[in-house]
């Protein structure tokens, strides 16, 4: 059974929108009416940007660990559009192979940065906007983040962060809801790099995982908030 969504009227903001999933969540957006913003430090002109027609985008280029540029992009969205529905919190990274006694401080503060302060600052800037459309922010956290591993721990911890900021914002707001997605491995260009000789077919695609973002943001989970929805495929 397949589903469709719209959103005419909306507004989405989504971070880290050159990504393989950021592009594929902006396009569901897009196909399905919403006016979609995107920030990400990568420019539309890299050949690293994977969204096939940016110019249908609102882009804004910052880095979105500087408080200051979070704040400055929400309020322009807000500015030139009127309002903020919708925020998906895609921006970030993963790093690995290190047990924690050889992991480099710089590696901590790196992942703690790109994965969790991105999504705490985007929430926290977006929440009263969103707030005042009854809107939704879905963010990325991961199967991992459930329990320690061997060689990522610092990666499982800001998985486990972005679960419990979402569950925290859930909570103090009744207006609007907070939910997280948990994918396994996303058949991304940059993980077929890193595991050459991993089942790509195992993978999952990231436009099923736009599927849930756009379903998370819908009147069909209007009873949905403050939970981590795992999109594992078969991997």
């Amino acid at each position: 059974m397949s589903a469709t969504f719209d959103f005419p009227d909306s507004v989405v903001l989504v971070t880290g929108i050159g990504g393989a999933l950021g592009s594929a969540v902006a396009e569901g957006f897009l196909d399905a009416g919403a006016v979609v913003c995107g920030a990400d430090l990568v420019t539309p002109d890299d050949e690293d940007f994977l969204l096939d027609s940016p110019e249908r985008v609102d882009f804004y280029h910052g880095d979105f660990t500087d408080e200051s540029v979070v704040e400055e992009t929400v309020e322009g969205i807000v500015a030139s559009h009127g309002q903020l529905d919708f925020l998906a919190n895609i921006a970030g990274t993963w790093r690995g192979g290190d047990s924690i006694d050889e992991t480099a401080g710089s590696t901590f503060d790196f992942l703690f940065d790109v994965n969790l302060k991105t999504m705490f600052l985007a929430s926290k800037h977006a929440i009263p906007h969103i707030n005042e459309q009854s809107g939704a922010i879905v963010s990325v956290s991961a199967e991992s983040s459930l329990e320690g591993g061997e060689g990522d721990g610092i990666y499982r911890a800001t998985k486990a962060g972005v679960r419990l900021l979402t569950e925290t914002i859930a909570a103090e707001n009744d207006e609007l809801r907070a939910n997280a997605v948990m994918p396994s491995v996303i058949d991304t260009p940059m993980n077929r790099e890193m595991m050459p000789d991993a089942d790509h077919s195992e993978w999952v695609d990231p436009t099923d995982i736009a599927d849930t973002f756009l379903a998370l943001c819908s009147d069909a989970t209007s009873v949905t908030s403050g939970a981590a929805v795992p999109v594992y495929g078969d991997a």
